[in-house]
C-alpha cells in the first residue's frame, strides 16, 4: 500500500479521474441546459452523457480504469479490484472534478441560461420510493455492464468496453431522465446525499453480481 501511494502512476491515475469527471460533468450538464433556440430533449441528454462517458473510458481507461463516479470506485473497493486508499483518492478526485466541471460551466454560460445548472427533481408524479426503485434498476444494469466488460476472466470477444459502458449510461438516462429526473445531474451539488444513495445500490447489487458472475 505504501509503495502504491508513493508511485507516480498512482497520482497520474488520480488526476485522470479528476480530469475525466470534470469533462463528464461539463458536457453532461451542458447538454441539459435550456437554450432558447433549442431546448434539450431526453434523447439529446442521454446521448451526450453516453458519448462523454464512452470517450472518457477510451481516453483514461488505461490509466485509472475510468471510474468517473464515486459509486463505481466504491464498488471496485468492495470487489477487491482496487485498494481502499486508491478508492478514497479516486472519490475525492471525482468530487473535486465534478465541482470544477460545474464551476467552469457556471462561469461560461449566461445567467439566464445556466439557471440551476440542470439540477433536477422527481417528475411525472414519481414518488421518492418509486424513484429509488427505478434508480436501483438503472444502477444495476450499469454495474452489471461495467463488471462484465472489465472481467479479466472472460476469454470471449467482449468488443469495446468504452462503447458498452457508454451505451449502458445512455440506456439509463433514456429511462431515468424522463421517469425520475434524478440521474447524474444532481450529485455535483448534493454529493453526500447521492453518494450514500448510490452506495446503497452498489452494495446491494454487488453482492448479487458476485453470485451471478
Amino acid at each position: 500500500m505504501r509503495r502504491e501511494l508513493c508511485s507516480l502512476a498512482f497520482y497520474r491515475a488520480v488526476f485522470a479521474e479528476f480530469l475525466a469527471t470534470l469533462i463528464f460533468v461539463f458536457f453532461g450538464l451542458g447538454s441539459a441546459l435550456r437554450w432558447p433556440a433549442a431546448l434539450p430533449t431526453v434523447l439529446q441528454i442521454s446521448l451526450a452523457f453516453g458519448l462523454v462517458i464512452g470517450t472518457m473510458v477510451q481516453t483514461v481507461g488505461h490509466i485509472s480504469g475510468a471510474h468517473i463516479n464515486p459509486a463505481v470506485s466504491f464498488a471496485f473497493v468492495l470487489g477487491s479490484q482496487i485498494s481502499i486508499w486508491r478508492g478514497i483518492f479516486y472519490i475525492i478526485a471525482q468530487l473535486l472534478g465534478g465541482l470544477a466541471g460545474a464551476g467552469i460551466l457556471y462561469g461560461v454560460v449566461p445567467p439566464p441560461i445556466r439557471g440551476n445548472l440542470a439540477i433536477n427533481t422527481l417528475s411525472n408524479n414519481t414518488t421518492p420510493g418509486l424513484g429509488l426503485v427505478v434508480e436501483m434498476i438503472l444502477t444495476f444494469q450499469l454495474v452489471l455492464c461495467i463488471f462484465a466488460t472489465t472481467d479479466s476472466r472472460r476469454t470471449d470477444n467482449i468488443g469495446s468496453a468504452a462503447i458498452s459502458i457508454g451505451l449502458s449510461v445512455t440506456l439509463g438516462h433514456l429511462v431515468g431522465v424522463s421517469r425520475t429526473y434524478i440521474k447524474q445531474f444532481s450529485y455535483i451539488y448534493l454529493p453526500f446525499y447521492v453518494l450514500s444513495y448510490k452506495y446503497f445500490c452498489f452494495i446491494f447489487f454487488h453482492r448479487i453480481m458476485i453470485v451471478i458472475l
